[in-house]
């Protein structure tokens, strides 16, 4: 499990993203932008442009782009 130097690296929102991402997530776990974003008090694109940073980072979770139809879905494990 790595959060170090690459941790420190993320903005507010992305750390917000994250941290949902560990609390609500089960193993494999799908989620909605929207719904993400909604619960953070953020929208769709806001949660979309700062994944990037959660996907390429080395985090105890694994994040992938899943779906599109009716906003994007993302694979989380954990």
């Amino acid at each position: 499990m790595s959060t170090s130097a690459a941790g420190n690296d993320l903005t507010d929102k992305q750390r917000r993203i994250l941290a949902y991402l560990r609390e609500h997530a089960t193993d494999e776990t799908y989620f909605k932008s929207r719904l993400i974003a909604s619960e953070l008090g953020m929208t769709a694109k806001e949660v979309g442009a700062n994944m990037t940073a959660i996907r390429t980072g080395e985090f105890d979770v694994t994040v992938e782009k899943w779906g599109y139809s009716s906003g994007t879905t993302w694979k989380v494990d954990v």
